[in-house]
């Protein structure tokens, strides 16, 4: 039996179903679960002094494309909306490998981790020369994250109308064999498990209806979660009425991607018609400010959606949207924006932390995360609020006013992850290196 104590914290924001916060409190961890949260707490075994800091459960992604780590801050990119930044990265995409897909999500997933991130999502929806999902679900076994990859997929090249380049569509048969030869191989989907399996077409410009139709009937059979992108932009929209003669709520609604099992990304043009779908069908959104602000897309409803029950996540995006893969300073965008829309009053610095952790947890179906409570698994981040950013703060739990934006201690399943605010189970600076030279060879 394996026990970490967490002792003397300043403040433990739990989110538990009362949201307690406790004062210079304790976390008991045994064997990779939450034991006890309490004061005056004991241990035979490993004590880490969490004085002068602020621990809060583990933020969770809930949507990311981590191989565009690769194609950060690309010339002629940076500055499109959505489908024009599109047809510039595509081209790029289409000379990855297996090698490009592990290191970036390597490089993704840690830098997750050092902003507070236990558990994350990923969307792969394209595998040029030989790569697979399982190239990303080794890299996040190195890392130490828990892991929820999605097998995407695009089967709608530009010949046929689509987005994509025909060089990085698929064949749907090819496609729906592989979305069961990976949730066979890897869906775990007991409690506490490191890793499980999604199926998650890309968009519905990017595949056929036949295609997510089929993808929902094969994820209940399995007993899996769907994902995909959904109502980002204007273009979006516009497209879902010319091509479906509907909205995208509408259209997800009648092949089947709505449900407790079904999350979205993005969601900024929901109509409040569709926002009162997802909130009585509690299908969930994943919520990606920074990348919304980077393409121009749009403030997304979150006040609304929160206020009707929709449930409601935090995604970082692709690092060819965002360009930054921190969650923490996601949770702080999240909140700004709803101020900027709504008022000062819109959302609190702790409600957009529950929504980083608690509800990011709940969107991904992982009750067993996202909390601080006895029988919950020891997902969990410590912040140092002894830094210059936290210094003069009357309130150092109010992470997202005036915090640090990297962890001190990360822990997940009870394995320490980062460790004095350095990941502590790859060769960080080596994997830069690689990551840099892969990029320099794609430049080329």
């Amino acid at each position: 039996m394996t026990e970490i104590l967490i002792k003397n914290a300043d403040t433990i924001l739990t989110m538990d179903d009362t949201r307690r916060e406790l004062s210079n409190a304790d976390i008991l961890i045994r064997d990779g679960q939450i034991d006890k949260v309490g004061r005056g707490l004991q241990t035979t075994g490993e004590v880490h002094d969490a004085a002068g800091c602020v621990v809060t459960p583990g933020l969770v992604n809930t949507h990311h494309h981590l191989y565009q780590n690769l194609t950060r801050a690309v010339p002629g990119g940076q500055d499109a909306l959505l489908f024009g930044w599109l047809k510039t990265l595509y081209p790029i995409w289409s000379h990855f490998g297996p090698e490009e897909m592990f290191v970036s999500a390597q490089i993704g997933l840690a830098e997750l981790a050092l902003s507070g991130c236990t558990l994350s999502s990923d969307h792969l929806y394209l595998y040029p020369n030989g790569a697979r999902l399982d190239d990303t679900i080794a890299a996040a076994a190195e890392i130490g994250l828990r892991f929820h990859p999605t097998r995407g997929a695009m089967s709608i090249g530009e010949s046929n109308g689509g987005l994509p380049p025909d060089a990085l569509v698929e064949a749907e048969e090819a496609i729906l064999n592989d979305m069961i030869r990976v949730v066979d191989a890897f869906h775990d989907p007991s409690d506490g498990a490191m890793c499980r399996v999604g199926l998650a077409p890309c968009s519905p410009f990017s595949v056929s209806r036949e295609l997510m139709r089929d993808a929902a009937v094969l994820a209940r059979d399995k007993g899996v979660m769907l994902h995909t992108h959904l109502a980002e932009n204007d273009e979006d929209i516009a497209y879902s009425q010319a091509q479906f003669g509907c909205r995208p709520g509408q259209y997800a609604e009648e092949l089947g991607w709505t449900g407790s099992d079904v999350w979205h990304a993005h969601c900024v043009k929901l109509d409040g018609a569709e926002i009162d779908l997802f909130a009585r069908t509690q299908t969930g959104v994943a919520h990606c400010p920074c990348s919304n602000c980077r393409l121009g897309s749009g403030v997304a409803p979150v006040r609304t959606m929160r206020d009707h029950g929709v449930p409601v996540g935090l995604g970082a995006d692709g690092s060819a949207s965002n360009d930054n893969g921190s969650l923490i300073l996601e949770a702080r965008q999240a909140m700004l924006l709803q101020r900027v829309v709504n008022g000062a009053d819109a959302m609190s610095s702790r409600e957009a932390l529950e929504i980083a952790t608690r509800g990011g947890a709940d969107v991904l179906n992982r009750p067993d995360c996202g909390r601080l409570e006895p029988g919950k698994r020891a997902d969990i981040a410590i912040w140092d609020t002894r830094c210059v950013e936290s210094a003069g703060s009357w309130d150092p739990a109010a992470l997202l006013l005036a915090g640090p934006m990297k962890v001190k201690h990360l822990f997940v399943e009870g394995r320490q992850i980062v460790r004095d605010g350095q990941i502590a189970t790859i060769d960080l600076p080596k994997t830069v290196e690689r990551q840099n030279s892969l990029a320099r060879a794609l430049q080329q």
